[in-house]
Formats: C-alpha cells, structure tokens, sequence
C-alpha cells in the first residue's frame, strides 16, 4: 500500500490513463495484472494505487519506487514493453510523469 510522505526520498509516478466508459474496466484488468503478474516483482518497486473516476473515463496509477532508474528499467522489460502494447489499445493514451513528494496534510 502506498504510504506517501514529505520524507520519502524514492521515485513517484503518476500515470493518468483517457479512457471510456466501455473500456475502462478492461483496462482496469490489465493494469491489475500488470502489477500483480510481473511490476511488483521487479527491483525497486515499493507499492502502488488505481484509481477511475466516476465517469470511467480516466484511470490514474500511483506508484513508488526506489530510485527513477528502477523505474525506467520496469518498462523496458521485454514483457511490459509487450503489456503497454494492450495496454494502449484499451485507452486513447496514457502519460506516466515522475514526482516528488513536496506535502502531505
């Protein structure tokens, strides 16, 4: 479970998902095997979150991970590089962007 604080000193990654109504809960699934069937056994990752609003229309990714290169290693396995494909085809796009936590209250 993600735990987000002023003190973390890892990578965060919000990635914001366009979708539709009719799609949305396939990509849901393929997002949830993503992380269950290969992300969170790859190095560095720490924990992640999904989210979908309320008009399935977006679908926004947390996630925490150890250092960026870890990360960015992530995607560049032969079998994310192959998940992102479907992935792709379930929504219109999908922007990861990097963060830091810079606030919680």
């Amino acid at each position: 479970m993600p735990s987000i604080s002023k003190d973390f000193h890892g990578q965060t990654v919000i990635t914001t998902f366009e979708t539709t109504p009719a799609m949305a809960f396939d990509l849901v699934e393929a997002l949830e095997a993503a992380y269950r069937d290969c992300i969170r056994h790859q190095p560095g990752y720490i924990a992640a979150g999904l989210h979908m609003n309320d008009a399935r229309t977006r679908i926004c990714n947390y996630s925490q991970w150890q250092r960026r290169e870890d990360y960015q290693a992530m995607l560049r396995t032969p079998e994310m590089r192959e998940r992102n494909r479907k992935i792709n085809e379930l929504c219109k796009g999908f922007e990861p962007v990097m963060y830091e936590v810079v606030g919680v209250f």
